[in-house]
């Protein structure tokens, strides 16, 4: 049984996420729910959110057990890139781009999955 949760359009860069997510991959729930309260990162708080919702759907929709989830896969894909403009030296304008990620999380409690 697999649950998953996505959030779509998290307006944080996908390499600053990446490097949180890498930290909690193949883990339990517990542990990976200690490694995100004590990171003390933007995207650890985005990634929590969406660890939590992975897990509610699992225990609300398949029935699972809590304490037998582990986290099967997650990872973070880039989302749109919204273009602003900068003010630069000289009377140039560059461009600011702002980045954002789609963070998906999925849940299992069989071991298959994890790598």
């Amino acid at each position: 049984m697999e649950a998953y949760a996505i959030h779509k359009n998290a307006l944080i860069k996908p390499r600053l996420a990446r490097m949180t997510m890498d930290l909690i991959r193949g883990k339990d729930i517990e542990t990976a729910r200690g490694i995100l309260e004590n990171t003390n990162t933007k995207a650890s708080r985005l990634i929590l959110k969406v660890l939590n919702s992975a897990v509610a759907n699992a225990v609300n929709n398949f029935g699972a057990n809590e304490y037998d989830l582990r986290i099967s896969e997650c990872y973070i894909n880039p989302g749109p890139i919204y273009k602003r403009i900068k003010f630069a030296s000289r009377g140039n304008v560059d461009r600011h781009d702002k980045r954002s990620s789609h963070i998906t999380v999925c849940v299992s409690d069989a071991l298959k999955g994890v790598k």
